[in-house]
């Protein structure tokens, strides 16, 4: 398999509003979200990365849901903490919140060790901070969550994969924490549309869809079942070229028709996968063993064989 990682990390969009079609994009994804969160049951939800956290999960029957985005995107620091929410956060399980701690989430290199998970949502937002329109915000890398083992019901990577510098890692720390019967959902760009041409085009070289990764959907598929994860549905949404405002609404019948007729041209896709884990059965004993010679029967067939030879 091709490897996906790149020496050089691409610049990481911190806003939906990033993009020239960046409002439209975030509705089209939150229409799909809708739908394929009502299937999601459980206990706790992950929005992984800054785009993810901004997609509002209404119709989800999850409700311990929380967002992890890195440094750049809270823009929190010592000196905005005051006194009483840093002797809080240092009591915390769930967060290295010593001083180097503190440091290294400064600078995006530290990890947030590892803890129980209610420990973590339940106090993670005292340090980190809580937006009263939004889920509580964890500081840390997409590919070092702090999450314990086969503790996460639901992910969502809203364009996560297109941005990261190593892909895989993030689907590997995915497959570690997510339940055995956990859903993921993934959104990308697909490069066999009129952004994936445009992209190579001297136009808005400002635009970070440029340093958009742009995988197939064939390639996050096969990444997916690779670590066990099966395809439950996939859905092309946006067809436009991306990198421009939109100056007129997309007819809702323009839309469906390119849907269903030229699903491949499509600017975005969506994918629904759920975690498969296969039970180990014992093999079952015989209940009696059936003998394959018998030196009785041999015998007995030899003298009779000799009998009706001297006869």
């Amino acid at each position: 398999m091709r490897s996906a990682f790149r020496s050089q990390a691409p610049r990481y969009p911190e806003d939906w509003t990033d993009f020239p079609a960046g409002e439209q994009i975030k509705q089209a994804i939150t229409q799909v979200c809708d739908d394929y969160t009502q299937r999601i049951f459980g206990y706790h939800f992950v929005k992984l990365g800054s785009l993810s956290a901004q997609i509002p999960l209404k119709q989800s029957p999850i409700r311990n849901i929380i967002s992890q985005v890195p440094y750049s995107a809270m823009h929190v620091s010592r000196d905005n903490l005051s006194d009483s929410t840093i002797s809080s956060a240092e009591g915390m399980e769930g967060v290295n919140s010593s001083s180097q701690g503190l440091e290294d989430a400064k600078h995006q290199h530290g990890k947030l060790s590892d803890a129980t998970l209610s420990n973590t949502l339940t106090d993670s937002h005292t340090f980190m901070g809580k937006d009263s329109s939004a889920s509580p915000k964890i500081v840390g890398q997409s590919h070092q969550l702090p999450f314990s083992e086969n503790s996460i019901d639901g992910f969502l990577l809203a364009n996560e994969l297109d941005f990261a510098q190593d892909p895989h890692e993030i689907l590997r720390e995915v497959d570690r924490v997510i339940t055995q019967s956990g859903y993921v959902i993934i959104s990308g760009f697909n490069p066999l549309s009129l952004a994936g041409i445009a992209k190579f085009l001297p136009v808005k070289r400002d635009n970070k869809l440029h340093d958009a990764r742009f995988f197939t959907s064939y390639r996050i598929k096969d990444w997916l079942q690779l670590l066990g994860f099966e395809i439950v549905e996939q859905r092309q949404i946006m067809f436009s070229t991306l990198f421009f405002q939109p100056r007129w609404e997309y007819s809702k019948n323009i839309q469906h028709y390119l849907s269903a007729y030229f699903p491949w041209c499509s600017a975005m896709y969506v994918i629904l996968a759920r975690k498969r884990v296969m039970p180990m059965t014992a093999i079952r004993p015989k209940l009696q063993l059936k003998r394959q010679f018998s030196p009785v029967g041999a015998a007995s067939a030899r003298t009779s064989s000799y009998n009706k030879a001297e006869s």
